[in-house]
């Protein structure tokens, strides 16, 4: 059986040759794009092993199918019936990944996540998406490099900042930007009553391989370095290794002290200033990027995308979408496929 267009597995074979013989030129390292090639032929090489598992499954049950034209079997039949399904949900997942073609989809990300009002309520709220982001990009075989954490005073997290390593990360995360409001008993609360905590997550395309070229006057920022607050034990530093960078004209301040060095820290920081810097006049010079970094939004009542409710009933609602579930110990395990897909699948159609 042939398979064309987005799922044609040898068309993407001969542009992995292509790309191979680009890497193996004797001047390709002197490419300014050279990383980003090689990012490309190897998710171009996942797209294609997967495919080719993929045809092979389909055609393995297309000959049980034959089979069962000629000879009835129930097992078999039942069996050919649940491999269907399987089959038709990892060809809508690749028919999604594939769709995922504007012009930041492949971007890696900044991921930021900042408690709403609430105090030590909301804080451990943004520690449970801490959590929660982790294990998705855990079951996604991203990479996570936290590059600031501020605990909570008493519990969970003042702020939390991570770059994310991963194919079409951006593309698959984009969705995720907004309020996430929580109910729940309160285990904070000695008279067990219903408490209700925001918290925000900020999406920000990783633009560095993507043509970013952002001048920072050095009269336009301040450098604060300071001692990092780690966790205790010997994770503690003992050196003002951590920065914090404002830029005066955005008003935008970025921290980093996940590195021991100073300069590392003040590098990684840089970067993600002016990725931010970047998003910030992408957005003002064209209303149709909008969608990148979309509308600010208050982290209080009535401006969530998600409401996690964990009593007086179990259920996880996404407010665009309109999807829900009632098994919320899975979404808070990293469970965001479904939320995620629909989001994805509302944008391609709409």
């Amino acid at each position: 059986m042939n398979y064309g267009g987005h799922f044609d597995p040898e068309k993407k074979k001969e542009t992995i040759e292509k790309l191979e013989e680009e890497i193996a030129s004797p001047d390709f390292w002197n490419r300014k794009d050279a990383n980003q090639i090689i990012l490309e032929c190897n998710h171009l090489k996942e797209d294609y092993e997967g495919l080719k598992r993929l045809k092979e499954k389909i055609d393995s049950n297309l000959e049980m199918a034959i089979f069962l034209k000629e000879e009835k079997d129930e097992s078999i039949q039942n069996s050919l019936e649940e491999e269907a399904s399987n089959i038709a949900s990892e060809i809508e997942r690749f028919h999604l990944g594939l769709l995922l073609n504007g012009p930041y989809d492949d971007c890696d990300i900044i991921l930021e996540i900042h408690p709403g009002a609430g105090g030590t309520e909301s804080c451990d709220w943004a520690n449970m998406l801490y959590r929660m982001y982790t294990r998705y990009c855990e079951k996604e075989k991203y990479k996570v490099e936290v590059i600031d954490y501020q605990a909570g005073e008493e519990v969970g997290i003042k702020s939390v900042s991570m770059i994310v390593h991963g194919k079409k990360c951006y593309g698959y995360l984009k969705g995720e930007k907004g309020v996430h409001r929580l109910i729940r008993i309160s285990p904070f609360d000695s008279n067990s009553r219903r408490h209700t905590s925001f918290a925000s997550v900020d999406i920000t395309p990783l633009y560095q391989d993507k043509e970013v070229e952002v001048d920072i006057n050095e009269n336009d920022i301040r450098i604060d370095v300071y001692r990092s607050s780690g966790k205790g034990g010997q994770g503690v530093n003992t050196t003002d290794s951590a920065v914090r960078i404002t830029h005066f004209p955005t008003g935008i301040v970025v921290t980093c002290q996940n590195e021991r060095s100073q300069i590392r820290n003040k590098e990684i920081a840089m970067t993600v200033l002016k990725n931010k810097i970047y998003q910030k006049e992408l957005e003002k010079r064209e209303q149709e990027l909008q969608n990148i970094k979309g509308e600010s939004l208050d982290i209080n009542f009535g401006s969530q995308i998600r409401t996690y409710t964990m009593h007086p009933y179990s259920l996880v609602k996404d407010h665009r979408t309109n999807v829900e579930t009632g098994n919320v110990s899975k979404v808070l395990d990293g469970d965001l496929a479904l939320f995620i897909d629909a989001y994805l699948k509302k944008g391609v159609n709409s």
